[in-house]
């Protein structure tokens, strides 16, 4: 069977464990940090990366901005993982994706992430799902990209009812681009899957693949993503708009942070 079916078909029990925490679990929970406490007032354990995988995070990490940079920002929101494979094979300066780190690739895309904590639902079934060009319009200064339809009209009515400060600052992204994301943050998070996921869902679970998008204030920077985009006075008029919805309330039950920046496409 050809590996990547496996992957796909193995992912669908909730007793799947990638193989980049299997030692974890069986050898290593010395490693956890208990930093958060249950409703049973049990520890509640961070799960992180196996060191023994730091090479193919690093090494992935680094071909995934390679990538990035050899086509542009605005198209790599887009890019497919069929696409990545090309470029990486065929640009001068890219060479092609080993067998560990395709292997690594694939894990993350079909494991189950409630292992470490978040509960959302799976949003793509198939790591080699694409998102179709005449399906999306480019928003103009933002370098980003929104589903034509309900998605770019509730962006374009946020900017008639607020006003131009309000700004896209993430709109479509493909699984490549939620891959590097969330692998970026897991990088910076030292291997913290737990906290990596709060902030950030995995690239089978993001809603940006469907609709969703992220807006903020013009010139707030960084700012946009997080909770000081509640105090912009941006904030308090999309609370307003009953057209809209936040995707992550406070407390939600997907386990992510709270998000006022991200709309729910309804």
């Amino acid at each position: 069977m050809n590996r990547r079916i496996f992957l796909k078909n193995f992912a669908k029990s909730i007793a799947f464990t990638p193989f980049f925490l299997k030692d974890l679990y069986a050898n290593n929970l010395e490693k956890h940090h208990f930093n958060d406490i249950d409703k049973n007032l049990n520890p509640v354990a961070d799960v992180y990366l196996d060191n023994k995988y730091k090479y193919e995070l690093l090494s992935v990490r680094n071909k995934l901005k390679l990538i990035q940079r050899h086509i542009g920002y605005g198209n790599f929101n887009l890019i497919s993982f069929d696409r990545m494979l090309k470029v990486a094979r065929y640009a001068s300066k890219i060479q092609r994706f080993t067998k560990k780190e395709l292997e690594f690739l694939e894990s993350i895309f079909y494991y189950n992430p409630s292992s470490h904590g978040f509960f959302g639902n799976k949003i793509s079934s198939n790591i080699t799902d694409i998102i179709k060009s005449r399906e999306v319009v480019k928003i103009p200064r933002t370098g980003h990209y929104l589903f034509k339809g309900q998605p770019e009209k509730t962006y374009y009515e946020m900017k008639k009812d607020i006003g131009n400060t309000i700004i896209l600052t993430s709109g479509v992204r493909s699984i490549v681009k939620q891959t590097k994301l969330f692998l970026d943050k897991v990088n910076r998070t030292k291997g913290n899957l737990s906290i990596a996921s709060r902030s950030l869902a995995p690239p089978a679970f993001t809603y940006h693949s469907i609709g969703d998008f992220d807006v903020g204030k013009k010139g707030y920077g960084y700012a946009n993503f997080t909770e000081r985009f509640a105090l912009t006075q941006e904030f308090l008029e999309m609370k307003k708009l009953r057209y809209i919805e936040m995707r992550y309330t406070v407390n939600n039950k997907d386990g992510v942070r709270y998000e006022p920046w991200h709309i729910k496409v309804i």
